[in-house]
Formats: structure tokens, sequence, C-alpha cells
């Protein structure tokens, strides 16, 4: 009976929350902005719970925290909170609903976004649940779905920190490249260390190939970065090594980023290793692809000694695709292929609308075993004539993320004779984009193999676009 004549308190956003505790409540709004900034403290809820054991807000943001992690310890906050639900105010059933279906297993993610709206058309101001709902059109590869959602609280939000750069990611997804950099521009404005604006302008800067212009940028906010998650950290330093690498920067700049800034986060005891491996493997695929792994050493037999360990599968498709490619690289077939049947295994129990999207995942770490393997030949039989990267967010990247897929596509067709195929995609993607040298380098190659002369020309355009950058 305590519990319903409990009080009433307001949070960040100015939403009711049934409790009496304002430890409570403030845990609660560190947690937010803990979410909203990709602080590495986000555990910082658990004493939201502690401080209110009854609070069905701090309940299910606790389940929605450890759902990941610690499915058991999840469950029973879920439990907590469910069972306190008739007391909740009306933001709290709504935050409730959203998480609980969100976390059920064979959720369907059209109505987890559903829920999602529902909930912002009511309580616009909650950017939290904002953020989760992008991250979840993320991983469906529905850019366009997140940004309706920002745009939905945008007039409630006006002015506010971390909005802007929520505004700016699906707008680059889409190819809203000046749109992006305004809304990128504006919320880095409202809040220097906001690392989403950051990150998205730095996505379109890269896109632009202003690559020097992005380093510059980018390490001029690497201070920033400290206290930011593991993901977040390396992620950013990984968009700095992809700039690196498209000019005549030494290689040991490229290697610096990775030793002292990706690989070194391991050394913390509160690093989220699945989140490094990303970002390591990832750059190593970059690497690899313009065959300059050599200089790099035994890295990536270290860092697939490492993804050998069962316990980082299956957390991402991005890493699963990336860790059959390293396996695979590094002569660690057996596993890779493990890892490959495993991944036959969970879509064979997905929901028939769920593994007909996630296909495509299947093909692409197929394809990425091949690459490892050699065997180009196969890679290029399981890709289809009209492969295009781009189609293939459902995986959980970006467009700059899955664009080194693009890359190996393109090396697979010169190593097994599709020479004038290889001549034709790079032309037309040189057409959006002719500011990067690995693509004219890789043109060049093409065009030798083909005897035609333009290979002077490409060769030529390279070499200036690299000089400049760097």
């Amino acid at each position: 009976m305590a519990k319903e004549e409990g009080g009433v308190k307001l949070d960040r956003w100015g939403y009711e929350i049934r409790t009496s505790s304002q430890p409570c409540i403030s845990a609660i709004n560190s947690y937010y902005n803990q979410v909203l900034s990709y602080g590495r403290e986000r555990s910082v809820i658990l004493e939201a719970v502690f401080h209110d054991k009854d609070c069905v807000l701090a309940n299910i943001l606790a389940a929605h925290f450890l759902h990941s992690s610690d499915p058991s310890k999840a469950s029973i906050f879920l439990h907590a909170s469910k069972s306190h639900l008739e007391h909740a105010t009306l933001y709290e059933k709504l935050v409730f609903d959203a998480i609980s279906y969100l976390i059920s297993v064979g959720r369907d993610d059209d109505v987890a976004v559903e829920l999602h709206s529902k909930l912002l058309k009511e309580f616009p101001r909650d950017m939290v649940s904002l953020k989760r709902a992008q991250i979840l059109c993320f991983y469906m590869g529905r850019p366009d779905l997140s940004l309706s959602l920002v745009q939905q609280v945008l007039p409630q939000n006006e002015g506010e920190s971390y909005i802007y750069g929520m505004l700016a990611f699906p707008l680059l997804e889409l190819g809203q490249m000046k749109d992006a950099e305004e809304a990128a521009l504006r919320g880095f404005e409202i809040n220097k260390q906001d690392c989403w604006s950051q990150h998205a302008l730095c996505h379109v800067l890269q896109y632009k190939c202003r690559f020097k212009e992005a380093v510059k940028f980018m390490e001029g906010c690497s201070s920033s970065w400290s206290s930011c998650s593991s993901f977040m950290l390396t992620h950013n330093w990984w968009h700095v090594a992809l700039c690196y690498l498209e000019g005549e920067a030494p290689k040991q700049r490229v290697l610096e980023v990775y030793d002292y800034h990706i690989w070194k986060e391991l050394d913390k005891t509160d690093a989220v290793r699945p989140e490094v491996y990303l970002n390591a493997v990832g750059l190593f695929l970059r690497l690899c692809v313009r065959g300059e792994l050599d200089f790099f050493g035994d890295r990536l037999k270290v860092l697939a000694g490492f993804l050998i360990d069962k316990a980082n599968w299956y957390l991402e498709w991005h890493l699963d695709v990336l860790t059959v490619w390293a396996l695979a690289k590094t002569g660690e077939l057996s596993k890779a292929e493990d890892l490959l049947k495993g991944l036959k295994d969970r879509i064979s129990r997905m929901t028939k609308k769920k593994r007909q999207l996630m296909q495509r995942g299947m093909v692409l770490a197929e394809a990425l075993y091949a690459y490892g393997c050699g065997n180009d030949r196969h890679g290029v039989e399981l890709l289809a004539p009209d492969f295009d990267a781009s189609d293939f967010k459902i995986i959980g990247a970006s467009d700059e993320q899955v664009d080194v897929f693009n890359e190996v596509w393109y090396s697979m067709l010169l190593n097994t004779g599709e020479v004038e195929k290889a001549i034709d995609v790079i032309e037309k993607r040189i057409k959006k984009r002719d500011g990067v040298p690995f693509l004219w380098r890789l043109l060049e190659k093409g065009y030798k193999l083909a005897n035609r002369p333009e290979a002077g020309i490409a060769i030529m355009q390279a070499r200036t676009l690299e000089s400049a950058y760097f």
C-alpha cells in the first residue's frame, strides 16, 4: 500500500516517475547522460534500483541495460518492474511497454519501432527512448525510420544537446550530406563534447573525401573521448585510421592509431572487448584489401587468437562476418566453419520475416570466408552480379563500415579475371566519389589487366589525390 501512496518526482525531461527517492531520480538522470554521451558508466542505472527497488522505470531501464550481458539478472529486473506496473505513471508504463517488447524473444522489429513511436508521441522529450529506437533502426538497416522518429520529436527539442547528432546520422546514411553536415555542426556548436555529432561530421567529411580535414577535426576532439564507451572511443579512432589510409601519410601513423588508441583500450579493466575487436578487425580488412597487412606483422594473428573464443560470437552480425574472414585469413578454418554453421543455425530459428532479411548477412559471411581462404572465384559466385554493400546494412553497419565489402568485391572481380565487370562497377563508383585514391588504384589495375591506355591517367589521379591529403 505504501507504494501506491508513494511520491512522484520529475526526471530530466520533466516527466513523472513514481518514487520518493531523489537519489533514484539522480541515478536515472545520470544514466540518461551516459547513454546520450556514449559514456562508459551506464551501470549507474543499477544505483537507481538500489535506491528504490520498486521503481518501475529504474527496473525496466536496468533490465534493458543487462539484457545482452546478463540475461538472467535482466529478467529479475523485468519481473520487478512488471510487478509494480499497476502504480506506475503513464510515462513509466509506456517505457515499460516499449522496452519489455524490445527485449522479448521473437520480437517483430517493426512493432518494437511502433511502440517507441507511440511513446515518443506522448513524451517527445525522452531522447533516451529516441536513441534506443534509433539503434534498433540501425540494426534493421532502416535509416528512413530513424530519421522519421527524430523528426517527430525535433520541434519539442530545438536547441537541446545531442538531438542534432541524432538527426545527422540518419541523414548521412540516406545520402543527404548537406543537411547532415549542418545538423552535425549545430550539434557540435551546442556541445563540443558530443561525440556523436563529432562522429557524424567525420562521416560527412570522409564521404566528401576531405580526409585531411577529418583527421584534424577528430584528433582535435580526441581528448573528449576518454570517458566514452569502448566502442565509441575505438570507433572514432578507426575513422581516423581510415582517413590516414587514403593519403600518403606514413603507414606508421595507422599502426600507431591501432596500437595506442584501439588495441590499448583492452588494457582498461572496464573495456568491453567485443566492441574493441569490431573496430580492430574492421581496420585489418581494409588493410588486407589494400595489400598492407604485412606491415602490421602478426597483429591480425594475435587478434584472431581472441576471436576464436566463442564468447565473442553471435553478439553482432557485423562482428561475426568480419570474424569469419579473420579466422579464415589466419588459417583457423575449422573455427571459421564452426562460426558459419552457428550463424546458419541461428537463422533457421528466426521468424520467417527475420530469416529472409538476415539471409543477406549469411551470404556476406560465406563470401568473406571465401575471400579469407583465397578462393575469390567462389566469393564472386556468392555475391550477385549487381552486388552493392549498402544493401547489407542489416548486419548492423553504416555505409562507411560496409563500403569495405564493395572493395573486397572489386578486388575479387579483378583477381578472377572479371576485368571488364570490375572496371564498369569501379567507374560507376568513382562517378559518385572521385576523390578516393584507392578506387583509382583499383581502376588502374583493371585498365592494366585489360591493356587499356587509361591506366596512366588513373595512377596519376591516385597519386595526385594521395599527395594532396597528407
